[in-house]
């Protein structure tokens, strides 16, 4: 029962119940990156949703747990927010459930989290989970838990196998593992598409432009990247097809720079593109950042870099 846009919820209170009444299809993760194995999880999801004709609910915590428990050195965000939105309302999903993760959701115990959030929030009636699936406090809620609660509180169990791509179990660390790597073909294989970065296109020091090289730039809106380095992408939503470009992820260390930034030269484009929303595809990793001695011997360096690029992205 897809309904035309999705309802996004962060608190009980704000929560959709009406829509929710005659039962939900419902499944929880962090989906970080919205990789294989979630869009197995999501498969599963719709098609029970259409058996029986309910809506589906996805949900997940911001921050991400492990975000939380590792402030000082959080992994990198395969997705920001709002990129998460955006998937899972593309996807079909109708309900995103997505509570703060604070001291409070930490110390719910398993039989609470079950009653309180699956049972009189999301009225579950099916829940899709993966196969390493635990949750509420020290992790203490697993299958069987959800399994005695499934019997007496009236609604299914589906656990789902993980998906596995050459020998590999997919998941969002094995697809940080790939990127942080530079391997962006094993990246893509995990996804099922190329890895990609989203935002809106700020005014930045024209530096670019002085150099021959004008850029759009974007805020990554993340603590930590998970790509670093210069690369050739493909950039989606400023004309009918993807455009092919060459990025740089970093801090711009020639010129001293401290906050990391996405930057795109576009090839043989030259429109004002500032407050556009785009989406930069990753297709191969060309080199590490680098410090040059002067400004002309990194022109030089961007010069072999577009050329790689385009070479690449012609192939």
């Amino acid at each position: 029962m897809h309904i035309d846009s999705m309802r996004l919820a962060r608190t009980t209170r704000s929560f959709p119940y009406r829509q929710v009444e005659p039962g939900t299809i419902v499944t929880i993760g962090a989906f970080d990156g919205l990789h294989l194995g979630h869009q197995r999880l999501l498969r599963h999801v719709f098609a029970e949703a259409e058996r029986r004709h309910l809506p589906t609910a996805v949900m997940s915590f911001e921050p991400m747990p492990k975000e939380y428990f590792s402030a000082a050195r959080p992994p990198a965000r395969l997705m920001r927010f709002r990129e998460k939105y955006d998937a899972l309302r593309a996807a079909g999903v109708d309900i995103f459930f997505c509570p703060r993760f604070g001291e409070t959701m930490k110390n719910i115990g398993a039989d609470t989290f079950i009653r309180r959030l699956l049972v009189h929030t999301l009225n579950v009636r099916h829940l899709v989970i993966g196969d390493d699936f635990q949750f509420a406090r020290n992790r203490e809620g697993g299958l069987q838990h959800l399994q005695r609660a499934a019997r007496a509180l009236d609604f299914t169990i589906e656990q789902v196998p993980s998906v596995v791509v050459g020998g590999e179990r997919v998941s969002s660390t094995s697809v940080r593992e790939a990127l942080w790597q530079g391997d962006l073909e094993r990246a893509t294989r995990l996804l099922g598409r190329p890895y990609r970065m989203s935002g809106k296109v700020i005014g930045g020091q024209k530096l670019g432009h002085e150099l021959g090289y004008p850029t759009a730039n974007v805020n990554l809106q993340r603590r930590q990247s998970a790509v670093m380095g210069i690369f050739a992408v493909r950039v989606h939503g400023l004309a009918d097809g993807p455009l092919d470009a060459v990025a740089s992820v970093g801090t711009r260390p020639t010129f001293e720079g401290i906050k990391p930034l996405l930057e795109v030269h576009i090839f043989d484009f030259d429109e004002d593109i500032y407050g556009r929303y785009i989406h930069v595809d990753f297709i191969a990793r060309l080199r590490n950042e680098l410090k040059f001695d002067s400004v002309d011997a990194l022109v030089e360096q961007m010069h072999k870099d577009s050329a790689e690029a385009r070479a690449i992205l012609a192939a």
